[in-house]
């Protein structure tokens, strides 16, 4: 994947100063639909999908096959604004987008409607939206506010110190800035062969809180290219606990799990593991088998018996907690491969 710049375009580079709710209200769903594991996101993607109210429905009309159509893409500040620019899409972005989208399949009436311009189908979208991010995304957007913050002066520090080029790269794991093309691999090769010029539109950095997978990316005529990337702590978001706590890790993985990953600051045997905290070796090798499927945890034989090991990602998982040093080639919220298929709503994988 290349974003090819010019000298232009490397003076037009931005970082988002604020979050973008229906952004982020897309990751969001990326993550209830393809996104995250069971472990760490199984009990979060339950609890949404519970509470989704019937107002939401027709956003489901509008992927059919999995792949969104790109009228969706907005940035905007605040939900009302995110909202507005959705609703002013231009006609004929919408009509060729449901075409797409909707090739060779029946579509069901609003959406019909809406293809033909009617403001009663731009309404029912717009409550759509309003609902979802209402339900998904107010409860925390408090704290997304906060990532955001933090996120915004760290690059920001890492610009002032180091240059445009060192942040570019230290926003993707893998990434290179040369001859002012900025690349990194992508995940098949159909993405492979994709290169990006944004010819003097501009680029936005976007973090998002709800996504862990690989950078997404926008790429709409007469608009900035935006690049959204993981930045969060790789838990799921939840408006009474702080994400990297002891109590949001123990509400995800269960606190024996929890205090099975804290034990791991050395190699240990089923047997001592059991021995340590408690519990049977049956138990515990379930537990560990759990957190191995995670990516959070090795197993390897070593003689009789088999030894946990924690991984770079229980660490950068577990370091808020206890103080543990992440691996340096791993952002928060990105595990190895993660997140390698399905796009959000209107966006591509880079």
């Amino acid at each position: 994947m290349r974003v090819r710049f010019t000298a232009e375009d490397i003076a037009r580079v931005r970082f988002a100063a604020r979050p973008a709710p229906l952004a982020e209200l897309n990751a969001a769903f990326m993550m209830l639909l393809v996104g995250g594991g069971e472990l760490l996101h199984g009990r979060w993607r339950r609890r949404v999908l519970g509470s989704l109210p019937d107002a939401v429905a027709p956003l489901a009309d509008l992927v059919p096959a999995g792949d969104p159509p790109r009228f969706l893409d907005v940035l905007g500040e605040t939900p009302a604004e995110g909202l507005d620019l959705v609703e002013a899409a231009p006609a004929g972005l919408v009509r060729s987008e449901l075409e797409r989208i909707y090739a060779g399949r029946r579509a069901p009436r609003w959406i019909r409607e809406l293809h033909a311009g009617e403001k009663g189908a731009r309404r029912v979208l717009r409550r759509a939206q309003q609902a979802a991010f209402e339900t998904v995304a107010a409860p925390v957007w408090p704290l997304v506010q906060d990532l955001h913050r933090a996120e915004f002066t760290r690059h920001a520090l890492t610009v002032a110190e180091h240059g445009i080029g060192a942040a570019l790269q230290a926003l993707v794991p893998g990434t290179r800035l040369r001859d002012g093309v900025w690349e990194w691999a992508a995940p098949d090769s159909a993405a492979a062969e994709r290169e990006i010029r944004p010819a003097g539109r501009g680029l936005v950095l976007l973090p998002t809180f709800h996504w862990t997978g690989r950078p997404l990316v926008q790429d709409l005529p007469d608009r900035p290219v935006v690049v959204t990337y993981a930045a969060g702590p790789g838990l799921p978001l939840t408006p009474d606990l702080a994400p990297g706590t002891e109590e949001s890790l123990a509400a995800v993985l269960g606190r024996t799990r929890l205090d099975l990953l804290r034990a791991l600051t050395t190699p240990h045997t089923t047997t001592s593991l059991a021995r340590r905290l408690g519990i049977s070796n049956a138990t515990a090798s379930s537990h560990a088998s759990a957190l191995r499927g995670a990516g959070l945890v090795t197993t390897t034989r070593a003689g009789r018996a088999v030894e946990h090991r924690r991984t770079a990602l229980g660490d950068l998982l577990l370091g808020p907690v206890v103080g543990v040093r992440p691996t340096p080639e791993l952002r928060p919220g990105v595990a190895p491969g993660a997140g390698q298929a399905g796009t959000t709503p209107g966006v591509r994988r880079l």
